[in-house]
Parts: structure tokens; C-alpha cells; sequence
């Protein structure tokens, strides 16, 4: 979402400077490039080249000579020429010098690394400093060079109905007049950061963003960089890498010595790093400006260069009373890349240039021409000063009247005044939005991908439309919930649906009303005659997810209807929390042949009221608070999942005492090569009296028929693909699961799939099986075992994969204890 969120993309550098040098710096013994050159001239102007050995040198000033440097190479001094802006510089090797960085047959550049990776804890501010707090100022464009595309206005022939036809293309002329007077997008942004023991916050005191009159929460919550470049795990543009400073750095990293540089009058090592990665794959690679007093980071630049190519820079000032280099300025480019693939941005297309040896070239278009730019300035720093941090749990906090300030209030902050092209881009892009919509464009958006369509103040539910099971064949309904333009603070929601097999109506009517805005607390209740698959757990905190087809309920054929009142309270009140506080009362009546018999009576329908308490703990990840809610902005893992369920004894004619205990716990890893780790582990413990209805049946996904090519269905996602429906039933269970997936690999242009290798188990017992009565089933108590391998997204989402059961529970014929489903994945594009 939040990559659907951040518009367009990239090609070529520029700066509006007066006076602009561009030029690459080669080896003349090899011509190859080299990366991180030195390039300064007389007035302390200086630049490094990048990984292709190019440079960009701009001044407001006329520059009259150039000085090129690199390490055991001749320096050399060139005069810059009035007409001439692109200069090839060869350097010569100086075999003498490089035998001179050599330490006892020790890359000196090693020897550096090490006693930064010792210094960290003294040099990082996060670690050194008990509490700081500054200001910042971001602005973000996304825009284009003009003087970088040519305007001419081309005639090109096209092919209609087998002749050539003559047409005009104005694309360049009219994108080159565009970029001219503004950018394709903007924003700005001033923040308040502190940290102390409990952490950093960031509080947005002010945002600003063309075309929008409310901030896109998801481009204020994107991770272009990361804060520190002490962090273990570096992040560029939401993908993190292995930090060339981090304990185990020396592993994956290969380094060199390139120059000595002044900063801020103290002396500075240059080292190049580069990942040893492999080929064809996308690494970081950049430079460390090492203080040779203290060992501490004064400058770092980071790239990664691949479909994209993104730049990292972080520039720090010294303190002297704490001897310390604290940051800043934080600076992030986007420009194109090479692909052999176009990418698709907001349902179109921005090509790139493949990078493939049989490629032919073709016109560059507009959006070869674009990049994105992000710069950040920090004001008001001050270190270990009292610094009290409200909620600190809360990692970002957008204060409600930040869309609202004037410009008095951004001029406070902006380090200069915005130019023509970005006044222009807020009138230009606002008159854009309001005329196409842009916003309520944006909302529907967020709706569907949520599952709703607005009409009016009330949101339809997709999930009821269209659906179907083995009880009730088609189930056809109308549902829906009334959204923020009928209320902020009251809610009224339900559905109806029809069963064509079974030919019962069912439905649902429920009101809440939020009493707390920051934990967004509501307190509500509800009516429901619907039915429910038996022993299915359903943890009532899980978050509402909609998928436009829901394959295992397709097989399910044993329901129980329930007539439902339930009263709630929802709240995030516990920080990084989610949790449902419940009573409710049910008249149970079960759709199949069963009755529950206790001490020596039959139950073929029943009374339960209970109460239940679910809650969601995610410990690790990162949030947002925004005037309309919490949004969860880093996922992290493990997350936690508890539910309690109490049966009220004599309470509105309750038949059976009992509880339940339902945990899940879950952890996924993502590894820098594109593989992923996922675990899953579940548990349910019900005691007392508890009738089938409400055990658990450990999601079972496998048709009851006797050949292969029967029991073809759609894969679930975290079910057993062997195990039969109603085949093993538990009043506690313990459940694993495993999935270890490889990135996607290219066996044609259109043919990507990803392998995930798949194992899961579970083991069980049933208490007092005497009890239920007119259905036959098996336990778990010798575990239940199967594995297999997913091939997800073949083709057009399409894939396949297969599974086997194996152990204690193992089927006499080999057929029978395998599984072959087919899995579909819809790519949004997002």
C-alpha cells in the first residue's frame, strides 16, 4: 500500500546550479572506472564519483580549474574550459604509492573497519547520549532535468490497416514544457525527534503535500533511509541490508582505503565498501568518512544499484564537548535504473532500459528522464537535556492541525525559499487534483483493496455479494458499514445473505459508538442468525482481510446455525495491543447428525453465554498515530495472539460449563538474497463440558474421495492439504507449521515462479469422547505429519503444489496420502 501510495519514478540527476561540470574518471591503464574519485577545486568545492566512475560538479560560481585524486594513482590538475562540460579524466597507477597503504600484509582499510565497529557504542549518538531532540525539515519532489530531454516534436509513420499514416509526437515537446515550470510531485515536512531511554519518536508538527488537501499517511510513514547509519540492519527505500559497519560486517563486506578528506578541519579516511555479492545480484556498496581521532562516522554514502538506482547520504557536524559527529543531513535519491522488465506504477507503465546482451534501443520516454529527491535538514539540536516523550510507544505522531499551517510557519523551517518550479507545483497540482478527483480517487482505492465500495456515507461489503460451501451452495447477500461521512463516532453495520442449497435467509445488525479517539475505543453490540463451520477457531481480534475468492470454506459441508447478542468494547489502549472485551449469548442448533450428551441427557440444540477476551500483542513493530486512527507501519515479528472464552454458568439459561484457551504465535525472517522464513505455531485447550460445535477440527483441506484428481481443490493457506474434513477432532491441540520460500526465479519472460518448501504437524487429544454422539472421527494424540512444496505465481498468479502425508496417521494407500491443489495470487500492482 504504501508503495501504491508514492507515485512515479526515475531517470537522470540534476540540480538547477548556475555552473554544472559532468564527467567520469577512468583508470588509463585498463579505461575502467573509478568509483569514488576526488574531485575539488581551488575554492574547497568538492565531489566524489559514483560506482561508474561519473561525476556531477555544480557551483554558483565559475569554476577555472579542476583537481582529480584517487588513491595510488597521480593526482591530476585540469583547467575547465568556458564551452566544455563533460571532461574524461584518466588516471594513471602509482605502483610506488600502492605499496605504501599496506599494514604487516593488512589491508589497512580492515584495520580502519575494525576499530569502528569497537568505537560504535561511543560514537553512536543513540548509544553515547542519555537524550536529544532537534527539528527537522524534509522536503521530497519528484521531477525532471528539462535541459535533459529533448523537446522536438517528431514524425513518426504507424502502421493502420496495412498503410502508413503520418503522425505528429509531441510527447517530449509537451513533457519538456511541463517539467519546465513545476515538478510532478511534491511535499514537505517539519518534525519534532527525540529520544531517551525508552526510545526515538518522531512527531509531525507540519505536512504539506501538493495535490492533496490531508496528507497519504502512506508516504509520511515510507522508510527511504534509515535514521542511523550505526544501525545493524541498514535501509534504503524499505529494504534492508546487512550495515558495512555491523559486528559481522567483515563477512559480507570487501573494503579499501581511497583518500585522506578535511571535515569541519578534522581529518577524515575514505573507505570504499562493496558487498561481496553475487553475480547479478543488487548489493550496497558506498563510502565511510572515518575520523582518525575517534573512529566515528563523519559522512556516509550508500547505494544500491539495480532496477533502481538509489543513493543514501547521511552528513554528520562534530560537537566538540561531547566529541561526537551527530547527524544532520539526510539525503535520498531515485534515479532509473537498469531492467529487463517494465515496472508497473499506479497501473502504468514506466519502461527502463533492459540490461540484456540481445537489447535493442529504443526512444527514451518522459519517464526515463525522472527522479526522486529527498533531502532533510535537522535544526535545534540539543544533547542531554530532560526530554520527556509522550506515549513513546507510538513511533510517528501526526498532530491534527499539522496539514493546517500557514507559511510563516514553513518559512521558519526551509533552509531556502522554494523557487518558481516548486510555488508552481502546489498551485499546479492542487488545480489538477480538485479537477480529476485525486482524492476520492485515493479513497476508493483504499476501500477496495479493504473490500468496500462507497456509496455515499455507507461502505458495501464485497464479502457478501458472492460465496460459496457445501451446506449451503450458492450464498448470495448484501452488506455494509457506514463510513466516516455518515459519522466519526457512531457506526452501523450489517448483512443478509441467502443459502440457494439450504434455502435460509441469515443476516446481521450491529451499532457502535467510539468513546476513546487516541486508542480508538468503541463499545457496541449486535444481532446475528447465521451459520459456522464446527470447531473452527476464529480469533474475534483478527483483522477484517478480504480476499475476492476464500477457497477452503468451498469443501466445508458441517455448520451449526447460531442466533448470537453480543455486546463488545474494541480498544488499542494497551500500547501495541489490539483487544476485543465480549459477552454474548447464542442458541446453538448443529446442521448435522450429532447431540452432545451430558450425564446422560442428548443435546441436539443449546444455550451458551459467554465471555471472551481476545488480544493481539505485537511487541516489535513500529506505529503510526494519525487524526483518523493507528496504522501499523514496520510489521515486525514475533507477533502474539491470545483469546479466553468463559461459559457464565446459570446466565441467561446457559447449559454447559467451560472454557477455552486459544494461543498463536507468529515470525517470519526475510533474508537480503529474497528468501523467507515463516513460522507458525498455534494451541487450543477447551475444558468442562464443551460440545463438538466448539472444539477444534486443526483446518483441515482434503475431499473425502477416493482418487487424486478428485481431491483437486484450491490450496488454503494454513491448513492441513491431507487431511479430510471432519476426518480428527480435539479438545486440545498443539500446531506447527513451517514455510521457507526462495525469491521469484525466471524460467521465461512470463513464467516466474517461487518455490516454498512446506512442512506441518499437529498433535491432540479428545476428553470425555463418549460424550459426542452420531459422528465419527479419529484423534491426534500420535500426531498428524505432511509436508510438500508450493510453486506460487507460475503464471499469471497461477500455481500449483503438492503434498504428502506421512507418520503415525499415515493412509494404508500411497494415493490417498497425497494432496495436489492449485493457488492463485492476485498482484495488484501495489
Amino acid at each position: 500500500m504504501k508503495r501504491f501510495t508514492l507515485l512515479f519514478f526515475f531517470f537522470t540527476l540534476v540540480t538547477q546550479a548556475q555552473f554544472q561540470i559532468n564527467g567520469i574518471v577512468k583508470d588509463a591503464s585498463t579505461n575502467e572506472p573509478l568509483p569514488f574519485a576526488t574531485i575539488s577545486t581551488p575554492s574547497g568545492n568538492n565531489t566524489i564519483s559514483d560506482v561508474d566512475g561519473k561525476f556531477s560538479l555544480q557551483s554558483k560560481e565559475t569554476i577555472s580549474n579542476l583537481t582529480v585524486s584517487y588513491v595510488g594513482f597521480s593526482s591530476k590538475n585540469m583547467t575547465v574550459e568556458p564551452t566544455k562540460n563533460f571532461y574524461l579524466v584518466s588516471l594513471s597507477p602509482k605502483p610506488d604509492n600502492l605499496n605504501e597503504v599496506v599494514i604487516r600484509n593488512e589491508n589497512p582499510a580492515l584495520v580502519i573497519i575494525k576499530k569502528v565497529i569497537q568505537n560504535k557504542n561511543n560514537n553512536n549518538p543513540q548509544k553515547k547520549l542519555k537524550s536529544f531532540q532537534f527539528k527537522a525539515y524534509n522536503k521530497l519532489i519528484v521531477t525532471a532535468n528539462p535541459d535533459s530531454i529533448n523537446g522536438r516534436i517528431d514524425s513518426v509513420f504507424i502502421k493502420k490497416r496495412n498503410r502508413s499514416q503520418l503522425k505528429i509526437d509531441s510527447t517530449d515537446y509537451r513533457f519538456k514544457k511541463i517539467i519546465s515550470k513545476q515538478h510532478l510531485f511534491q511535499t514537505e515536512k517539519v518534525s519534532q525527534f527525540q529520544f531517551n531511554e525508552s526510545g526515538l519518536k518522531e512527531t509531525i508538527l507540519g505536512t504539506k503535500m501538493a495535490g492533496f488537501k490531508k496528507p497519504v499517511y502512506e508516504i509520511l510513514a515510507f522508510s527511504l533511509q534509515s535514521f542511523s547509519i550505526y544501525d545493524p540492519r541498514y535501509e534504503l527505500f524499505e529494504t534492508k541490508y546487512n550495515s558495512p559497519i555491523a559486528d559481522d560486517a567483515l563477512s559480507y563486506y570487501n573494503y579499501k582505503l581511497l583518500d585522506t578528506v578535511s571535515i569541519e578541519g578534522r581529518n577524515t579516511l575514505m573507505i570504499y565498501f562493496k558487498n561481496k555479492k553475487k553475480k547479478n545480484e543488487a548489493g550496497l556498496e558506498g563510502i565511510l568518512y572515518i575520523d582518525q581521532n575517534n573512529f566515528a562516522i563523519a559522512k556516509a554514502v550508500s547505494r544500491i544499484k539495480g532496477v533502481l538506482d538509489i543513493t543514501g547520504i547521511h552528513e554528520f557536524t562534530y560537537f566538540p564537548k561531547e566529541d561526537l559527529w551527530f547527524p544532520t543531513t539526510k539525503n535520498f535519491k531515485i534515479v532509473k535504473g537498469k531492467n529487463d522488465d517494465d515496472i508497473k506504477i499506479l497501473g502504468g507503465t514506466i519502461q527502463f532500459e533492459a540490461d540484456t546482451e540481445d537489447f535493442k534501443s529504443r526512444k527514451k520516454v518522459a519517464s526515463d528522464f525522472t527522479y526522486l529527491l529527498s533531502e532533510t535538514n535537522y535544526s535545534e539540536i540539543v544533547h542531554n537535556v530532560p526530554v520527556y516523550i509522550k506515549k513513546s510507544f507510538i513511533s510517528i505522531d501526526l498532530k491534527d492541525d499539522a496539514a493546517n499551517k500557514n507559511e510563516a510557519f514553513w518559512n521558519t523551517y526551509r533552509k531556502d525559499s522554494l523557487d518558481f518550479r516548486s510555488q508552481k507545483t502546489y498551485s499546479a497540482l492542487d488545480s489538477i487534483s480538485a479537477k480529476k478527483r485525486i482524492e476520492n480517487r485515493l479513497r476508493l482505492g483504499r476501500k477496495i483493496i479493504n473490500g468496500y465500495v462507497p456509496l455515499g456515507p455507507i461502505d458495501l461489503d464485497l464479502r457478501y455479494l458472492l460465496s460459496y460451501n457445501n451446506y449451503e451452495g450458492f450464498r448470495l447477500g448484501l452488506g455494509g458499514i457506514t463510513s466516516e461521512k455518515f459519522s466519526q463516532k457512531y457506526r452501523i453495520e450489517g448483512y443478509s445473505a441467502y443459502g440457494t442449497k439450504d434455502g435460509n435467509f441469515k443476516y446481521n445488525l450491529g451499532a457502535a459508538a467510539r468513546i476513546g479517539k487516541f486508542s480508538n475505543t468503541w463499545i457496541g453490540g449486535s444481532y446475528t442468525d447465521d451459520v459456522r463451520e464446527i470447531a473452527s477457531t476464529v480469533f474475534a481480534v483478527d483483522k477484517r482481510v478480504f480476499k475476492i475468492y476464500d477457497p477452503r470454506p468451498i469443501n466445508v459441508s458441517t455448520f451449526y446455525n447460531h442466533v448470537t447478542w453480543k455486546g463488545y468494547i474494541e480498544t488499542k489502549i494497551i500500547p501495541k495491543t489490539e483487544s476485543i472485551w465480549q459477552l454474548s449469548q447464542s442458541r446453538i442448533e448443529p446442521k448435522f447428525n450429532y447431540a452432545y450428551n451430558l450425564n446422560g441427557k442428548l443435546y441436539d440444540n443449546f444455550n451458551m453465554t459467554t465471555a471472551m477476551v481476545s488480544l493481539q500483542w505485537s511487541p516489535f513493530s513500529d506505529y503510526m498515530q494519525t487524526p483518523t486512527g493507528r496504522i501499523e507501519i514496520e510489521k515486525r515479528f514475533p507477533k502474539f495472539t491470545f483469546q479466553y472464552t468463559q461459559s457464565l454458568p446459570k446466565v441467561f439459561d446457559n447449559d454447559f460449563t467451560f472454557g477455552k484457551i486459544d494461543l498463536r504465535a507468529e515470525y517470519e525472517k526475510k533474508y537480503l538474497n529474497g528468501q523467507k522464513t515463516a513460522l507458525l505455531m498455534a494451541a487450543g485447550y477447551a475444558f468442562g463440558d464443551v460440545p463438538l460445535t466448539h472444539l477444534y477440527n486443526t483446518s483441515p483441506n482434503s475431499l473425502t474421495k477416493d482418487r487424486v484428481i478428485q481431491r483437486i481443490t484450491i490450496a488454503g493457506k494454513n491448513s492441513f492439504e491431507t487431511m479430510y474434513f471432519n476426518e480428527f477432532f480435539s479438545s486440545q491441540f498443539l500446531f506447527f507449521q513451517l514455510k521457507h520460500g526462495s525469491k521469484r526465479v525466471t524460467l521465461f519472460k512470463k513464467v516466474k515462479p517461487s518455490l516454498v518448501l512446506v512442512t506441518r504437524m499437529a498433535w491432540g487429544n479428545m476428553e470425555k469422547p463418549e460424550q459426542h454422539v452420531g459422528i465419527e472421527y479419529k484423534t491426534l494424540n500420535k500426531g498428524y505429519f505432511e509436508s510438500g512444496i508450493e510453486l506460487n505465481q507460475i503464471y499469471k498468479g497461477f500455481g500449483l503444489s503438492g503434498f504428502y502425508r506421512y507418520g503415525p496417521n499415515q493412509l494404508p494407500r500411497f494415493e490417498d496420502n497425497l494432496s495436489i491443489k492449485l493457488s492463485f495470487v492476485l498482484d495488484l500492482g501495489i
